[in-house]
């Protein structure tokens, strides 16, 4: 067997495919021990089909071989479409070294019925890497076109004819339980099971018991009959009731184990045992229970567990509730949160279950708003109406959702139910949070309303905090930006000015009752207007207090956002020698594992500065393809459809980039923000210019100027550069044009004077990749070392320890070695130093 799962493993795709009983788990299980990969495993269970689910079991078993990939994973989010996909596809990309080998088994892949799951493991098994290898043991077919693959002879199939015993290699089985059969036994027991591995393992258990007459009799025989006479009548009471207990939950880890085997620390059980002594005696059935070191888990074999299954009517309710509670609580300790929460609710425990609902960002993807919102469904009435709390959740969630009304009913119930009345630490923290979710909603729909009012929401909160001070941690004192800081709709005069009023007022109450949460968000609205009225010494004034001021509070996408406009900024000042250290310190996000939408948005920002200088070649791949349905929260979400749009410009692809600009129907995106509305305009007028639609091209910018100029809004024009210097020339020599000639010819000039700075911008990056110094100078030893350390998947913490170095000084010295080599991650600095001599391949 070891020989033909080698020979299969040369092949990007391995199925293996039989029945129950084969041994298709452990013949793989014992080929992957011996054979020399990085080698990880997936067990697949019938949970794994809620997308959710499916991503945390995912994540985690990559992180088995690559912690730093499943952080980015985490990141990311479930590719439930083709373009998330294409940028989940750079993370191995970035991360696979090319002089390793891996193997990526899924176990109990027939289990899979989930289209979106389905759907992303056929792009994923059909984009192949040439040293990684994935192992599918299914009991059916699975379910996943392998056509492409198969067509070029890059699937290996090994079936139940493959996998069934010899006569010869059941014998040795059997010797290696000392037992011996005659000849004449042993060829007709071989008849008997036909080779099954199940059956001779089952037979192998009657043997050693003394009664050989039961070896060959047992194969006709109900099997669930067999397991209760010779495995469950030779255990103890305990352990029998243990395993009944195991069959409730998915994860088997040794620790959870432990937890689950008596009621508590130090107790035994009615017979006597100890935890401990019932695992040891659950390890001795070891043909069909055993410690995967893959999983760090225990894996119990699929027969024995449906007949564990058809006996847990001889648990009691309160047994399974405590089995549940125990598995919920081990859960959410370790990060599954989509099993505790489902386990927390089989056990009706929804005081823990809120618990870690709440522990949740704001914005969520859809996949993960409907499986929350099938729970809620689910959960008794009078739940919402005892426990304000799920009220309050649920109110989050419609909130996510972008059903506003229904929120802020909900929101209004809460607040007619408990304010008025003697407050309580309770209802105080209650009538807050509910105040805050009032704000954020007016805050929101502010963009589509023109009202400004949500100021008095927060400061209303904040009094109710402060009666009970609470110091809130995680996403939750995040806050998320839209498409822009300024979330105004309409082009009447004053209308940023009054958001921002409204914006300065809320700010310093948000951050009090929500952790920091918006610190500097009304210094880079104030900067964001700046910019965009061309006031380049009031926008970089406030864009550098927003910068202080989140940094400062941990306000990430409001770092981002100041960054991105800084960016914009010093090109426009013409200040090319800024831009570098700019880059890297949006680079230098990367690293913090607690902004979550890291990845997404360091993707935008640098697509829209690298279309806007022309280096469209380091834009991230994901954004330059065809975009599927929104699979990125609506609130975060717009500056993508602009990057893919400026760079269909750049490819001179004019049609291809007014059709993207016409297909979004967000309601909550670029297209509803008076920025974006005039940037939309900008664009299409662009378009239709290069494609020798001049009269639909000046009406497009036309209605950009209408839109812009009652708030005097210059710097997306002039920003459009060389493309404004020619649509602004038309519209001089056009007659009928409704734009006053003196501000076109302002426009002209300062658009040609930006083209000019953008030009030195895009050449003092292009400087950055040249002339670097030959490599015996460019790397110090203590470099050199830490590189290597690198090339072989060591994280900081192996190196700190390998070296005797602090971690802080491995952090230096590899931020040191990504500038000298002008490398942006890990595999971009072993790809180039590979290049370059300074590793061998």
């Amino acid at each position: 067997m070891f020989n033909l799962l080698e020979k299969a493993v040369q092949n990007p795709l391995v199925a293996v495919v039989a029945g129950t009983g084969y041994g298709k788990t452990q013949a793989v299980l014992s080929f992957v021990r011996q054979y020399k990969a990085n080698a990880t495993w997936m067990q697949i269970t019938d949970w794994d089909n809620n997308e959710w689910r499916f991503w945390e079991n995912f994540i985690q078993t990559v992180s088995l071989i690559n912690k730093e990939s499943a952080v980015k994973l985490a990141d990311l989010g479930f590719p439930g479409t083709k373009r998330q996909f294409d940028r989940y596809i750079v993370i191995p990309r970035q991360d696979v070294l090319p002089q390793s080998r891996y193997i990526f088994v899924y176990d109990d892949f027939h289990l899979l019925r989930n289209e979106a799951v389905l759907d992303f493991l056929r792009r994923s098994l059909t984009s192949p890497f040439s040293n990684i290898t994935s192992v599918l043991i299914s009991r059916s077919e699975p379910a996943v076109n392998m056509m492409g693959l198969l067509s070029k002879g890059l699937v290996a199939t090994i079936t139940e004819d493959e996998l069934r015993f010899s006569q010869e290699e059941m014998e040795n089985f059997f010797q290696l339980q000392d037992i011996t059969l005659p000849e004449d036994a042993a060829q007709k027991l071989y008849q008997d099971t036909e080779g099954w591995a199940f059956a001779i393992a089952l037979a192998g258990q009657a043997l050693k018991q003394g009664n050989p007459d039961r070896g060959r009799s047992f194969i006709r025989e109900n099997v669930f009959q067999h397991i209760e006479r010779e495995i469950f009548s030779a255990i103890s009471g305990d352990l029998q009731k243990f395993l009944i207990k195991l069959s409730l939950v998915n994860h088997l880890s040794a620790e959870l184990l432990l937890e689950l085997a008596v009621p508590g620390e130090g107790r035994k059980g009615d017979t006597g045992h100890s935890g401990r002594d019932l695992i040891g005696e659950m390890e001795r059935i070891d043909s069909f229970i055993r410690f995967d070191p893959y999983l760090s888990a225990y894996r119990i074999h699929l027969l024995l567990l449906e007949y564990l299954k058809s006996r847990q009517d001889e648990l009691t309710e309160e047994e399974k509730r405590d089995v549940h509670i125990r598995a919920g609580r081990w859960c959410a300790a370790n990060n599954l949160k989509t099993d505790a929460i489902s386990y927390y609710e089989k056990a009706g425990v929804y005081d823990k279950l809120l618990e870690v609902v709440y522990t949740l960002p704001m914005a969520l993807p859809d996949y993960i708003t409907r499986f929350l919102q099938d729970v809620f469904a689910r959960a008794p009435e009078e739940l919402y109406e005892k426990n304000a709390i799920a009220r309050l959740l649920r109110t989050r969630l419609l909130f996510t959702l972008r059903k506003f009304d229904e929120a802020e009913g909900d929101a209004w119930e809460i607040i007619n139910r408990f304010e008025g009345r003697p407050l309580s630490r309770f209802s105080s923290r209650l009538l807050g949070a509910t105040y805050n979710h009032l704000g954020f909603i007016g805050m929101i729909r502010s963009v589509m309303s023109d009202r400004y009012d949500f100021a008095g929401y927060f400061e209303k909160a904040r009094a109710y905090y402060d009666q009970e001070p609470a110091k809130l941690r995680g996403p939750v004192t995040v806050i998320n930006l839209g498409s822009y800081t300024c979330r105004v709709g309409s082009a009447k005069p004053g209308g940023p000015e009054k958001f921002i009023e409204a914006l300065a007022a809320s700010v310093p109450h948000i951050a009090a009752t929500l952790n920091g949460c918006a610190w500097g968000m009304e210094d880079l609205a104030r900067a964001e207007l700046a910019y965009f009225k061309g006031d380049l010494d009031r926008a970089e004034k406030f864009l550098y207090q927003a910068l202080y001021k989140a940094q400062k509070r941990n306000q990430y996408e409001i770092e981002n956002r100041a960054l991105f406009y800084l960016l914009r900024l010093h090109v426009a000042l013409g200040d090319q020698d800024r831009l570098p250290d700019i880059l890297k310190l949006l680079e230098a996000q990367i690293e913090v594992p607690d902004y979550i939408n890291r990845y997404i948005l360091y993707d935008i920002t640098l697509g829209w500065f690298y279309t806007q200088t022309g280096l469209t070649g380091k834009i991230a791949p994901w954004l330059k393809e065809e975009f599927e349905e929104r699979e990125l929260n609506s609130f975060i979400s717009g500056m993508e459809t602009v990057v893919r749009a400026k760079w269909y410009i750049t490819e001179k692809e004019f049609a291809r980039a007014l059709a993207s600009l016409k297909s979004r129907e967000n309601p909550f995106g670029l297209e509803v923000f008076l920025f974006g509305k005039i940037l939309i305009k900008i664009l299409e007028a662009v378009c239709r210019y290069n494609l020798g639609e001049e009269p639909g091209a000046l009406r497009a910018l036309e209605g950009a100027y209408a839109l812009a100029s009652p708030n005097a809004l210059d710097m997306p024009f002039i920003e459009t550069g060389r493309h404004m210097y020619l649509l602004a020339g038309a519209a001089l020599k056009d007659k009928n044009s409704l734009i006053p000639q003196g501000w076109l010819e302002k426009i002209r000039r300062n658009a040609s004077a930006y083209a000019k700075k953008l030009a030195a911008a895009a050449a003092k990056l292009g400087e950055q990749k040249k002339d670097r110094p030959a490599p015996e100078f460019i790397l110090s030893r203590q470099e050199r070392r830490v590189l290597t350390g690198l090339s072989q998947g060591m994280t900081r913490g192996d190196m700190a320890r390998e070296y005797g170095l602090p971690i802080t000084r491995i952090k230096n010295v590899i931020s040191g070695i990504y500038l000298k080599l002008g490398a942006v991650n890990r595999a971009d600095a072993i790809r180039i130093a590979i290049a370059m001599g300074l590793l061998k391949k």
